[in-house]
């Protein structure tokens, strides 16, 4: 017999150990440390144990799905930042009520749609999604470079590129209506990084276009408004984070 309980009402080791072993056969290879995953998926990526359950068969965790709630463009969303059924459970009925409880957690918190991505190839979970009556909505590509320093840095006359904060760059994005954030680039996500860098390209005093990137390379944020595009190498928009659509 299955018992269904919010992660609330389970220890951690047995929330990592269904994660772990529900993705040991996942397209890209999972290994994370127990702190590294509660800090990951209980941090930035916006999950919270009251919005997450997880399966038993007995003691033994089975199932576990993640969830976080927030309003993201402009509706309260649940979002799914997880769903895994270990190997030797598949085929029962542990996904489709884990699923089922997830959307009932979306009504008792009276949110307006539920969000979630999927990595391209995963046809099984793509099967799954469009039975439970997602639709696609976006495509996210990722793009990488391999060497930064080649790339041209020259700016048209009359701008400048000066250190912002999120906030300054929280503002200009909320204007924006010709680009998608997705969930893992947005601001309530970055603001868990310390290391996060915010950049603004101005003309004067107005703000033309935004930056936000980490350190180690990765974009999270690059806008530039329409009126000031096809003005150099800095206008070329790039959106980050791995195919998950």
């Amino acid at each position: 017999m299955f018992i269904y309980k919010r992660c609330t009402e389970a220890d951690t080791d047995a929330i990592y150990e269904a994660f772990i072993a529900g993705f040991s056969d996942y397209i890209i290879k999972i290994d994370m440390s127990k702190e590294t995953f509660l800090k990951h998926f209980f941090g930035p990526e916006g999950n919270s144990p009251e919005y997450s359950v997880i399966a038993f068969d007995d003691l033994k965790p089975v199932g576990l799905i993640l969830g976080g709630i927030k309003v993201y463009e402009g509706l309260k969303t649940l979002r799914c930042g997880a769903l895994c059924v270990i190997p030797d459970y598949r085929g029962t009925e542990v996904s489709h009520r884990l699923f089922d409880l997830h959307r009932e957690i979306a009504l008792e918190n009276d949110c307006s749609q539920m969000f979630l991505e999927v990595i391209a190839g995963n046809e099984r979970a793509i099967r799954f999604y469009s039975r439970k009556g997602y639709e696609k909505v976006y495509d996210l590509v990722y793009y990488s470079h391999s060497d930064p320093s080649g790339i041209n840095a020259d700016l048209p006359s009359g701008f400048t590129v000066k250190r912002t904060d999120i906030d300054a760059l929280r503002s200009f994005s909320r204007e924006i209506r010709d680009m998608h954030i997705n969930w893992q680039n947005d601001f309530d996500y970055t603001s868990h990084f310390d290391e996060q860098v915010y950049y603004g390209a101005f003309e004067d005093a107005n703000m033309a276009g935004g930056l936000s990137i980490h350190p180690a390379g990765r974009v999270n944020f690059l806008w530039v408004d329409p009126g000031f595009r096809n003005k150099g190498e800095y206008s070329r928009k790039v959106t980050g984070k791995p195919a998950e659509c």
